[in-house]
C-alpha cells in the first residue's frame, strides 16, 4: 500500500501514510521507505534531499498510519521544524487501548528514555521530558458473540480467565503529544495501565496473540495536524479518517453509554 497525497503546494506536502512503511533510511532497514519513495517523487538522484532526509518533518512509527508534513523548500523546512521545536504543531492521534478509564481527559507526563539495545522505551530517570494530553472519544466492550468465538480456542481455564479480566474492555483515546518523544504515545499509555491494542512491543505478550486476532496491527493513527504555512503564515490544517483496517476492529466492539 503507497502513502496518499492529502495536499501539496510549491512549499509543503502532507502525506497520509499506511502502516507498515518505514519513515526514514537507515543501515538496517533494507525495505523501501517513505524516504526512498520520496526522493523518487521529487527525482533526488543520489542526493538526501533537505535535511538529507527528502524534506521529512517529523517522525511516525513503522506501524503507525496518519498524516506526515514534509517541507519542499529549505525555507519551509527550516520554518517547521522551528515550528516543531518551538512546539507550535499540533498532533492529534487516535489510539484504542486495553481497559476503561475513568475519567473524560487527563495529562500523562513521565519522562521517556531508551530501555536495553532493542529499540524499546519507557518512563526513566535519565529520559527526556515528555508530555501527553488525552480525552476519551468512547468507551468500548466486545460483543459477546464475537468474544466467545476469539478465545473459544484457548486451551486452558486459567486463560479463559484470564482473557475475559482483561480482553474485554477498552477505551478509544484522542491524544495530543505535547513533546516528540520515539514511542512516547505509546510508553505514556501504558505507563497509566492502558496499553495500546497490538502494540508489537508494548502490549503483554499474553494480551498480544489475542488482540491479533482481531486487530492485525498497532491501532494508533495520526488523525489530525495543525501549523502555521511556512510562505503564508496562515494556519493550515489537516485530517485523516480511520484507515479500513482500524474500523473493522471497531466493528467487534460495542459502545459503552
Amino acid at each position: 500500500m503507497k502513502p496518499q497525497i492529502v495536499f501539496e503546494d510549491n512549499e509543503i506536502l502532507v502525506i497520509d501514510k499506511p502502516a507498515g512503511l518505514v519513515v526514514n533510511r537507515s543501515e538496517t532497514i533494507k525495505e523501501e521507505t517513505l524516504q526512498d519513495l520520496l526522493s523518487v517523487y521529487f527525482n533526488l538522484g543520489s542526493s538526501l534531499g533537505i535535511g538529507d532526509r527528502a524534506g521529512i518533518g517529523h517522525r511516525l512509527d513503522r506501524e503507525t498510519s496518519g498524516l506526515l508534513l514534509v517541507a519542499k523548500t529549505p525555507k519551509a523546512f527550516e520554518i517547521l521544524q522551528n515550528q516543531f521545536r518551538e512546539r507550535k504543531v499540533e498532533k492529534e492521534y487516535v489510539c484504542l487501548a486495553h481497559g476503561q478509564i475513568n475519567q473524560d481527559s487527563g495529562v500523562i507526563e513521565g519522562d521517556v528514555g531508551r530501555i536495553g539495545k532493542f529499540g524499546k522505551f519507557g518512563i526513566v530517570k535519565e529520559g527526556r521530558e515528555s508530555r501527553t494530553e488525552f480525552k476519551v472519544i468512547g468507551k468500548y466492550e466486545f460483543m459477546t458473540k464475537n468474544f466467545e468465538e476469539l478465545i473459544s480456542d484457548a486451551r486452558t481455564k486459567s486463560r479463559m480467565n484470564y482473557l475475559t479480566r482483561q480482553a474485554k474492555k477498552y477505551t478509544l483515546f484522542a491524544l495530543f503529544p505535547k513533546t516528540g518523544r520515539t514511542h512516547q504515545i505509546r510508553v505514556h499509555i501504558k505507563s497509566i495501565g492502558h496499553p495500546a491494542v497490538s502494540d508489537l512491543i508494548y502490549t503483554p505478550k499474553k494480551l498480544l496473540k489475542f488482540d491479533l486476532m482481531f486487530c492485525p496491527r498497532l491501532f494508533l493513527h495520526a488523525s489530525r495536524i495543525k501549523f502555521l504555512h511556512p510562505k503564508s503564515k496562515k494556519t493550515a490544517e489537516f485530517k485523516s479518517v480511520l484507515p479500513g483496517d482500524l474500523k473493522d476492529t471497531l466493528s467487534h466492539l460495542t459502545i459503552v453509554r
